[in-house]
Order: structure tokens, then C-alpha cells, then sequence
């Protein structure tokens, strides 16, 4: 057995796959990245769980569906009970740390409920989803709700950034000629550079936050999730990243008139929200996206401060580099923005594993196409420390068997993702409850069905229609592929992991020894 790894998980917020110079961007530089993805394995085919950041990165962190720890929206406390990855790698030795975001919310009714004390050593990871916080920030600070005492806010007036939440005033608002602010929360002024200088960014701070951890972690075994805020709203970049891309043609919105025409009710909600009405204008689209572009070179940029670092602290040989997203962003394909939904610029998401261990030469520079699921990294993670697979708790399958160039018998052939927009102003618009917005996906190979509720599915033929531009929910003639995605939808429902308590293989010892046990129930 070689010694664990240690594990460097990084995830993006809202960075679309497509976005990347190693997945096919024509013109976005991501050198740092690319440099993984040729030294590791780029995943072509990964999805996440859940389409909006709390449900997709609560399925992260536990390995389970959003479906069974419920979790799905962003606010919605994920409960006590669920197991996340430091329940399953501080057994094994590990020291499981954050940096960054979770957009976990605790069960703080549950803690006062059984009396658990939020500030014990059992309530502080409860309520950092499981991580040590390092430094936890979740990355989006709006006045009214800012804490001045932010750790970030209170590093930024120590460099001399003046106000009570210098996260808006300066780090995510920009300065007009005439000195006035200009608010990173409006889109119209997403061309201009932030007010501060590019080493005191929240991605710069957040990679300084990171080297330090790697700093005095030594040796490991150790886990650290570095979250990064961006290149998620405000789209608000410091110079040179927010005029790197300007003059640079960006690559044209993903839509077509007739996704407009009588379309899919919930969809056409949807397209009445701010944000889909603002960026289905080519104004507003070419405004942010080169911002969007700068923020991720940006990342890019520090990621290569941290292989650096490896390199330098002598830890580069024996740690494990993962680089994911949590979901994308539509930037006005489909006539939508934001996220929520389940079109491919949302759900399909960057991943990124680079294992420098000699096991992992057989798959080194590799591009995979098999379906994979966020769900997959809790459990390799726990296989890479050793850790006996966890069936009736962790829900995806380990990835390490494909590292090592492997061929798993039985690899899935559809992947699976919920969500509920209860919260958004397409309910309101469509009428329903919040148990009513629900939305379900399955994807094959070559087809996604989106399932409402108390409305018609959306369906796409992914291999006649890769951009999702032609929806054949309402046709007649797809009713038999139609009828066998909703059966495939619903037999994933029925056999969820809903049993955590007890393993399989428990059940298996405990089944028909009652008599031994002295029960002799029915006996004559």
C-alpha cells in the first residue's frame, strides 16, 4: 500500500465547462489548468446533482443525491445526521480543512433540539459541513447583511480599503471617473476594474489563505477544499483581469428564436426572470462574459501560485489535485441566466484530476467519457485513504479504478440530477406550492428528459441535438423513449440509499438469527 495522498480539491463557483482552455474555449488562456489535465485526466462527461450551488455542493461533500439529503436550495440547512467527506477521512488520519465557501446552511433547530452545543468541537464541524474552517466565507457579503467583521473585510481595511464592508465598496464595486462607486451588483458596470489591486482580489486572498494552510499542514495526510468565490456574481474583476478578454470576440449565445416559441411552461417562467430578460441582450453579453473570461484566468493564475507551492514544500509527489465547479452559468444561452435548470451550460461541469502517483500513469494526459457524477468524489476520495467502500451511505462510485486505467464492469449508463425552485419567481409566475417546483433529470448518452411537476417533461436528442435547441417533450411521436426515461427516473427513485444506519453486509449477518438470539417466535 502507498502512503494516502494528500488531496487538494478545489472547486470554482459557477464555471461553466466550456469555459476552459482544456475543454475546447477558442480563445479563454488557462495554462495552469491545462497543465493538470495534461499531467492528469480531464473527465468530459461529469454532472452534477443538483443545479444551483447549496443542493450541488451539499451532494459534493456528502456523496449522496439531492434527492436523499435534501438539501436541494441554497439557505436550506443540510442535516446533522448526514455524513460529509471529514466524517469519512478524519478516521483515517486525516486533517479535513476549508478555505472558501460552502453555502452550507447549519441545522441549528436540530442542535437546539438534541442540545448540541454550535460552539463545541462536534457543533463547529456540524455547522462547516464538516470542515475544519480554516477560513470560511462564503463569498457573497450585500450591505444590509454584511459582517464588518468578516475576516476578509477586516484584511482589506488593514490595507488601507476604507468602510464597513469593503467586500461591496471595494473588492466588488468599481470607481467612476468622478470617484463615485459604481456597484459590482449592476451588471452595466461588470467592464471596469474593481477598487482594489489584483493581490487583494478574494481570489488572491483565498490562494494566500490556501498557502498557508499547505504551509504548516506538513507532511499529511491532509484534505483541503479551496473554494473559490468566483468567477460566480458580482462580475467584478481587478485590472489586468477585467480587461484581459475586452477586445476579444466571445463566443455567441447558445439559442434559437423558436426555444422562445410556445415554449415548455416552466421554461418560459424562467425566461421571464430579471436575469434571463438582461442577458438575452447582446449588450449585457458582451459587457460581463469578458469579465466572467478574466475572473477564471484569474483563478487560473493562483492555481499555478499552489502547484508552485507543492512543488516547493516537497508535497507535489504525493498530492492529489482535483479542480471542479459546482455548475455553470447560461450567460444568456436559451434565452436564460442564472442557473436552475438542467441544460448542459448548467449541469455538465469541469473536472479535473491530476494524481502525481505512479498507479495513476496508465491514465496520465488522458481525456475520460464515461458518465461520472459529483457524487463520485466522497467516495474516492475515501478510497484513496484507504477507507472500505460505504454503499448504503455513499452513493457514487469511486474513480480511482479509472485513474489506474482500469475498465469497472457495469460503469453507469445514465446520470441523475434534482432540484426544487421554490424559492425563485417562477413559481410565483406558474402558480404552484414550494412542493410543487420540483425538477428532476436523467441523462443517457443520447437523451435528457426534465421532468416537472403538473407540467409537460422537456426532452432532448443529444445526439441529433447536442445544443439542446429543440425540445420533443410535447411531440407525440417520442412518446415510447418519453415513457422509458420516466420509468428509468422513477426506478432511480425507488432504490435510493435511505438506509445509512446500517451496511448491507450488516443486514446480511443479522438475517434469520433471531432464534440464536433467543426470539423463537412461530415456534410450535
Amino acid at each position: 500500500m502507498s502512503q494516502p495522498p494528500n488531496i487538494l480539491f478545489v472547486m470554482a463557483d459557477q464555471l461553466r465547462a466550456d469555459y476552459l482552455g482544456c475543454y475546447g474555449h477558442a480563445t479563454l488562456r488557462t495554462p495552469h489548468i491545462d497543465r493538470l489535465a495534461a499531467r492528469g485526466v480531464r473527465f468530459e462527461s461529469a454532472y452534477v446533482q443538483a443545479p444551483v450551488c447549496g443542493g450541488s455542493r451539499m451532494s459534493f461533500y456528502t456523496g449522496r443525491y439531492a434527492y436523499c439529503h435534501g438539501a436541494h436550495y441554497n439557505g436550506t440547512p443540510l442535516r446533522v445526521d448526514e455524513w460529509t467527506l471529514g466524517d469519512h477521512l478524519r478516521p483515517r488520519g486525516y486533517r479535513v480543512a476549508l478555505v472558501g465557501k460552502t453555502h452550507m446552511r447549519p441545522d441549528a433547530d436540530t442542535f437546539q433540539h438534541l442540545g448540541i452545543d454550535p460552539n463545541s468541537p462536534a457543533g463547529i464541524l456540524s455547522r462547516h459541513c464538516g470542515f475544519e474552517p480554516f477560513e470560511r466565507d462564503d463569498g457573497l457579503h450585500p450591505d444590509p447583511i454584511a459582517d464588518p467583521n468578516l475576516a476578509y473585510n477586516r484584511w482589506l481595511r488593514s490595507q488601507g480599503y476604507a468602510g464597513q464592508n469593503p467586500w461591496h465598496s471595494h473588492a466588488n464595486s468599481a470607481e467612476s471617473k468622478r470617484g463615485e462607486s459604481l456597484s459590482g451588483w449592476h451588471l452595466r458596470h461588470a467592464h471596469h476594474p474593481a477598487r482594489v489591486k489584483a493581490e487583494h482580489s478574494e481570489t488572491a486572498y483565498m490562494t494566500d489563505r490556501a498557502l498557508a494552510f499547505l504551509a504548516q499542514a506538513g507532511g499529511g495526510p491532509w484534505c483541503l477544499h479551496l473554494s473559490y468565490i468566483k468567477p460566480h456574481w458580482p462580475y467584478m474583476a481587478p485590472a489586468p483581469y477585467h480587461a484581459m478578454y475586452r477586445e476579444t470576440p466571445i463566443p455567441p449565445a447558445n439559442r434559437h428564436p423558436r426555444e422562445r416559441d410556445n415554449p415548455n411552461p416552466v421554461l418560459a417562467a424562467f425566461m421571464r426572470h430579471q436575469e434571463s430578460i438582461n442577458f438575452s441582450r447582446e449588450v449585457v453579453r458582451s459587457r460581463v462574459i469578458p469579465t466572467y473570461m478574466g475572473l477564471i484566468s484569474e483563478i487560473d493564475h493562483h492555481l499555478g501560485r499552489l502547484l508552485d507551492a507543492l512543488g516547493q514544500l516537497g508535497l507535489a509527489h504525493n498530492t492529489v489535485v482535483v479542480f471542479t465547479s459546482d455548475h455553470g452559468d447560461y450567460l444568456g444561452d436559451h434565452w436564460l441566466g442564472e442557473k436552475d435548470l438542467f441544460h448542459e451550460e448548467i449541469v455538465r461541469v469541469p473536472l479535473v484530476v491530476m494524481d502525481p502517483r505512479c498507479e495513476a500513469d496508465a491514465s496520465r494526459g488522458s481525456t475520460e467519457s464515461r458518465l461520472v457524477e459529483a457524487i463520485d468524489l466522497a467516495p474516492t476520495f475515501l478510497d484513496w485513504a484507504g477507507g472500505l467502500p460505504q454503499p448504503h451511505r455513499l452513493e457514487g462510485h469511486s474513480l480511482a479504478p479509472l485513474l489506474r486505467g482500469e475498465s469497472p464492469p457495469n460503469w453507469r449508463d445514465a446520470v441523475y440530477a434534482d432540484g426544487s425552485f421554490a424559492e425563485r419567481p417562477a413559481r410565483l409566475i406558474l402558480g404552484l406550492e414550494p412542493a410543487e417546483a420540483r425538477t428532476f433529470m436523467v441523462r443517457t448518452r443520447r437523451w435528457k428528459l426534465i421532468y416537472f411537476e403538473r407540467y409537460p417533461p422537456l426532452l432532448f436528442d443529444l445526439e441529433n441535438d447536442p445544443r439542446e435547441l429543440n425540445d420533443l417533450g410535447g411531440q407525440s411521436d417520442h412518446d415510447a423513449i418519453r415513457q422509458a426515461l420516466e420509468h428509468r427516473l422513477f426506478d432511480w427513485l425507488r432504490t435510493r440509499r435511505l438506509r445509512v444506519t446500517l451496511s448491507d453486509e450488516q443486514v446480511r449477518e443479522r438475517t434469520g438469527n433471531a432464534q440464536d438470539q433467543g426470539y423463537l417466535f412461530g415456534v410450535w
